[in-house]
């Protein structure tokens, strides 16, 4: 993935996407005139990811998901981040019975993936921000590429969902997504778009076995989502204004997320032929 700045901002170099092979990844960069690279992590070390750039989140997480968040499920080979959802039963260290909490009423977790982001280590400002990856589009699987801002808790923080694939009332479906505070505590706005699968399997029948290529361009008035330069999503930021007035993606820094969540909007895994593969 690579981030590229406007002005020494944010930018991200890869190669043209008529020069890639769609079903490698890519080896070399490109550079994008008026921005300048400010950071980029192709993944090309076999290994863990790199311990400076990347840090784990771990256990029962968010949204009532069936997966178990561990660092094991995500390694780095081939030229890509790998993170594989596993069904792979762990115990539950904070199970508690007759909790009515769902992290803690969970005696086991029947299956396991990853979730790795930059937070504490790397944060970003205005720019563009790529990433390249090729998503498994299987019953369950919920991957997604997206960005929370640091100085609050959420949704007052900011988050983009630069890439979600899940299931639309059955129906799979790409989203590209923008939220922030209501009045209500824990509680977005969203501006979102939601595209189905179809809209571009029609046009490439193999288009889920290649990789494709996320994009956020992100400035002072606007925050723009593309998927392989197709524009998906715009939002306009004099719209992104918390309950309290502020403006979380107005000169705030945010951080990137990359994890494949499995269940909830993904839907039942339950008859699902694993692993399922999330490469970046």
């Amino acid at each position: 993935m690579r981030i590229h700045h406007v002005f020494a901002t944010l930018l991200l170099p890869c190669t043209a996407l008529s020069q890639v092979n769609a079903y490698k990844p890519a080896t070399s960069i490109k550079t994008i005139p008026g921005y300048t690279l400010a950071w980029h992590d192709e993944f090309n070390v076999d290994g863990k990811p790199d311990s400076t750039n990347w840090n784990y989140e771990q256990g029962f997480v968010r949204n009532e998901e069936l997966q178990w968040y561990q660092p094991a499920n995500a390694r780095c080979t081939g030229g890509v981040l790998l993170i594989e959802g596993r069904r792979q039963r762990v115990a539950n260290p904070h199970y508690q019975p007759g909790s009515s909490n769902w992290r803690s009423a969970r005696q086991y977790a029947e299956y396991t993936s990853a979730c790795i982001t930059t937070g504490r280590l790397r944060q970003f400002g205005y720019g563009r921000f790529e990433v390249r990856a090729r998503i498994d589009t299987a019953m369950g699987a919920w991957p997604a590429i997206w960005t929370l801002g640091t100085s609050r808790e959420w949704p007052g923080n900011g988050e983009v969902d630069i890439m979600e694939f899940y299931r639309v009332n059955n129906v799979p479906t790409i989203l590209a997504n923008v939220a922030w505070a209501t009045q209500q505590r824990n509680v977005a706005k969203w501006n979102t778009q939601r595209t189905p699968l179809v809209h571009f399997t029609g046009k490439d029948p193999d288009w889920v076995n290649k990789f494709h290529v996320w994009r956020m361009d992100w400035n002072k008035d606007s925050i723009a989502l593309y998927l392989d330069d197709e524009l998906l999503n715009v939002t306009l930021l004099n719209r992104t204004i918390n309950a309290d007035g502020s403006n979380p993606f107005k000169d705030k820094p945010m951080f990137i997320l990359l994890n494949l969540a499995l269940g909830q909007n993904g839907g039942s895994p339950a008859d699902t032929k694993f692993p399922v593969k999330y490469e970046v």
